[in-house]
């Protein structure tokens, strides 16, 4: 078995283990959130996935403080968890505007300063995977939709890529992320019960 085969399995069982954390709201994803992108850093950049290697860096930076983000109160300056709430209206369409502006730089990195035959899904999934990581520090239900969206074109583009425990992940993911969507639902009911 061949180093980046290893790899790959590590950083799938570790996307697993992430997973569950994420789909039970549980601020531990956050730690697997650390561990991952060193992993995936190498996998994607052997791959020629330039985009998702650089995501990655970003990753590690969220994961950092989304922890923090989901356990800590600042202006209480004490521990507490952060409620699952809805985005607001004015907040999702500045993110809107985000993602378009990444997406755009993105492609155009891609296509004129990289040797990628994939600069359109690369970014969009890049792109997507950053506002999906905002919206889940901030415990926003709607990172679900976004992450549907980045696990649907992944699986395609890991399984053009050869990357195939890594797609099997993010179809993994896509379903977990329906399923996490109406569970967190549920948790924003009990939250206002």
């Amino acid at each position: 078995m061949s180093f980046d085969t290893i790899l790959e399995i590590t950083g799938f069982t570790i996307g697993l283990i992430y997973l569950y954390y994420e789909y039970h709201a549980n601020s531990k994803m956050w730690i697997a959130g650390l561990v991952m992108p060193m992993i995936s850093m190498w996998v994607y950049y052997s791959k020629g996935l330039y985009a998702d290697f650089a995501m990655n860096i970003y990753y590690l930076v969220m994961a950092v403080y989304g922890y923090v983000a989901w356990t800590f109160s600042f202006r209480r300056r004490q521990k507490e968890n952060r409620p699952v709430s809805h985005i607001a209206p004015r907040a999702l369409l500045g993110t809107a505007a985000v993602f378009a502006a990444v997406y755009a730089a993105l492609v155009t990195w891609l296509i004129f300063l990289t040797d990628s035959n994939v600069p359109w899904l690369d970014g969009f999934t890049t792109a997507m995977s950053i506002i999906g990581t905002w919206m889940l520090a901030r415990k926003y239900i709607e990172q679900w939709i976004a992450w549907i969206l980045v696990d649907i074109v992944c699986v395609g583009l890991y399984i053009y890529k050869g990357i195939y425990f890594y797609s099997a992940l993010y179809a993994a993911y896509t379903v977990v992320a329906v399923f996490g969507y109406l569970k967190w639902r549920r948790l924003m009911a009990g939250q206002a019960a």
